[in-house]
């Protein structure tokens, strides 16, 4: 079971309870979040007590995950639809707003729309505008692809694989990142055609490359833009 508490300065965290667990426990996930495990019966001010005598390192944490993560700026475009606000308030907490296709991020005159915490909180908007988009064209440029040019697999997943656009299953599964979402319709195009190439190919050996320059004559050229782009969110 799962709840969370929330932090003037990291916002919300996560909470959760372990028969189990012997100690109380923090951890901060891949995709940023951080979670506090108790002992089923431990009383909730051991979190807060850990959390405020961790933030030194907590800090430490949110600063190399915003390394390897995508930085939003104001007036940014998500996806292919949504765009990005940052707006400062007089507020002490942090409130994300989706209206339309409009992300809105008030956050305190005394934090920058770059701190880590104020990035963090948009991530659950983000990813959500991301989840509905994808959902919405992957599936249908994947199944027109595949027809295109002969390919058959069996189902479609979506994520936000760290590190990657997609993958392929031996089972014939298309994972997609939803990430996908922020690069233009060509780069789209040739993940698609690369993993629907490993229905085929379940490697990177010249057969496979054969197979994707069939399809897309000049996938070197989308292959080389793609590496200057970050699947991580």
């Amino acid at each position: 079971m799962a709840d969370y508490l929330e932090d003037a300065e990291f916002g919300r965290i996560q909470l959760r309870r372990n028969a189990h667990a012997r100690y109380v426990r923090l951890r901060m996930s891949e995709d940023g979040q951080l979670a506090v495990t108790l002992p089923r019966f431990a009383a909730l001010r051991h979190a807060r007590e850990l959390i405020e005598t961790s933030r030194p390192s907590i800090r430490q944490w949110l600063i190399k995950h915003q390394q390897h993560a995508r930085v939003l700026h104001d007036g940014d475009r998500i996806g292919q639809s949504h765009t990005l606000r940052f707006i400062a308030t007089q507020d002490r907490s942090i409130v994300v707003k989706h209206d339309g296709l409009v992300i809105a991020v008030h956050h305190p005159l005394t934090m920058f729309h770059t701190d880590p915490a104020v990035q963090k909180a948009l991530r659950p908007a983000l990813q959500k505008a991301l989840q509905k988009e994808a959902r919405a064209y992957l599936p249908r440029r994947l199944r027109h692809l595949a027809d295109t040019y002969g390919f058959a697999y069996e189902r479609v997943r979506f994520g936000t694989q760290k590190g990657r656009w997609g993958s392929c299953s031996s089972r014939g599964t298309v994972s997609l990142n939803v990430g996908l979402m922020f690069l233009n319709p060509e780069l789209i195009d040739y993940v698609l055609v690369h993993e629907l190439c490993h229905t085929r190919q379940m490697n990177h050996s010249p057969q496979f490359w054969s197979l994707v320059e069939t399809c897309l004559p000049d996938y070197k050229v989308r292959r080389k833009r793609l590496k200057t782009e970050q699947p991580n969110i």
